[in-house]
């Protein structure tokens, strides 16, 4: 981790490119990555005052059972159906699991995309690249995140970082593959502001967002040698367009760093009580409420993972034996714990009247296979699941495609994780032709051509 107020002195090597030399992971007040403040206006950043649409992204990582969820078929034989029952929602016509009871009263707030499939390798690693960029990783390259890409096209509005990821990456899932939560080919000075905190626990705080007055005289000074130390150590740094952005753009970072906004968007003391409980006393549940302060405060985009693994936690990778967990899970804990949070953060958002401006994606990595196996569980399925669709443009009370008897395969309105980044991206208001620059200067499609949006599912 790169600190300005380090005592050691820093060595560059031969070769050091700007994103190596500014980017260490996280200014150590607020976890954004120097070359990133400092390039957005020199990458073409577009007017951060400009009013536009926010997106937060929950990554159901474990893939959820499109058949224990929000695709039931009651009348399919037993070893099908699984144990839970559908109820009625607010919306005619729209059932979704029993374990959902309060999603339920909800339903037209949100649309269900209940056909999407890929053709990739039934591995969690996969199905995270692809959901979380429209694509497969393949020949080395790693493709950029959606508010990744955002926050390089948009950069960040005010003293807050443009992309925050809640509350932890995603870890081992089996694959040992990137999982598509990065910058990629953009440069690690786009990647996310990463909380690596949980936020449930009651001593919960972002490491070193002290008020101003902590910053002792002390800590400017050490700020003020490492500038110099910056200066005399490297002479071809000092002439090149990042030292220059490195000059002008400091005192705009150490504002960030400061920023009693920024501070203040990771107090959840000063939530209500019950406002907590509301969302439920979890990390997830913490991590939705705090997402809604996020966007509150000026984030564009907020990603929150659900688990961090599959192994020896209980997540949505239901094959019903350890290291996995059971399908009992949905009603005894997973299921009320998303139930919670989700709803909570759908109706803060909608109370509050952001909702209108800020899109709420639940998304898993693949389904589960139609057939419970015979530990009683299910197991990897990218061939057919659902996921979740919300606010901005998105019509609430609204089911795109369907899947078959068994929930095995879409019946109609097939959506490929192409299409998803395409609607998303659509949503966030960013031009679908727009060319990326890749390695060697080499543009790439923002995403794959022919890939549109759902259009279905905006109003």
């Amino acid at each position: 981790m790169f600190r300005l107020d380090a005592d050691r002195a820093v060595q560059f090597c031969d070769g050091s490119r700007r994103r190596d030399f500014l980017h260490a992971g996280s200014l150590s007040m607020l976890g954004l990555g120097l070359s990133q403040l400092f390039g957005l206006k020199a990458m073409g950043a577009v007017d951060s005052a400009k009013s536009d649409m926010n997106c937060i992204l929950l990554m159901l990582v474990g893939g959820p059972s499109q058949l224990d969820t929000w695709d039931m078929k009651p009348n399919a034989p037993v070893e099908i159906r699984g144990p839970y029952k559908p109820i009625k929602t607010n919306v005619p016509g729209i059932e979704i699991s029993e374990t959902f009871p309060r999603m339920a009263r909800h339903a037209d707030k949100f649309a269900l995309v209940r056909s999407m499939y890929h053709t990739a390798a039934a591995v969690h690693d996969t199905g995270h690249q692809m959901m979380q960029t429209g694509r497969l990783f393949q020949g080395g390259v790693e493709y950029p995140h959606y508010g990744c890409v955002l926050s390089k096209l948009k950069g960040p509005k005010g003293d807050v970082p443009p992309h925050v990821l809640l509350p932890r990456p995603i870890g081992n899932t089996g694959g040992n593959m990137p999982h598509g939560q990065t910058a990629g080919f953009l440069g690690k000075s786009y990647d996310p502001f990463v909380l690596n905190a949980d936020p449930s626990d009651p001593a919960f705080r972002v490491p070193d967002m002290l008020p101003p007055d902590y910053l002792s005289a002390l800590r400017v000074d050490r700020r003020r040698n490492w500038r110099a130390l910056v200066d005399r150590s490297v002479s071809e740094f000092e002439t090149s367009q990042d030292a220059r952005l490195l000059d002008s753009t400091f005192q705009q970072a150490y504002t960030l760093m400061s920023s009693q906004k920024a501070r203040e968007a990771f107090e959840l003391h000063q939530e209500p009580e019950k406002v907590r409980e509301k969302y439920g006393k979890n990390r997830f549940g913490q991590s939705c409420l705090l997402a809604r302060r996020m966007i509150e405060a000026g984030v564009r985009f907020v990603t929150i993972n659900m688990f961090e693994t599959v192994f020896d936690e209980i997540t949505w990778d239901i094959h019903g034996s350890k290291p996995f967990s059971p399908i009992s899970c949905y009603s005894d804990l997973v299921g009320p714990m998303f139930d919670m949070a989700y709803s909570s953060l759908l109706e803060d958002l909608h109370e509050r009247g952001l909702l209108k401006t800020t899109m709420v994606w639940g998304l898993g990595e693949f389904g589960r296979t139609p057939k419970v196996n015979p530990a009683g569980g299910r197991d990897h399925w990218p061939q057919c699941w659902t996921g979740l669709a919300a606010g901005g443009p998105i019509k609430g009370g609204n089911v795109v495609g369907s899947s078959d008897d068994t929930g095995g395969y879409p019946k109609d309105r097939p959506v490929t994780p192409a299409e998803v980044a395409a609607t998303i991206y659509h949503g966030l208001g960013i031009d679908l032709e727009t060319e990326l620059p890749g390695a060697q200067g080499r543009p790439i499609p923002l995403v794959d051509r022919g890939s549109g949006p759902i259009r279905e599912l905006f109003v």
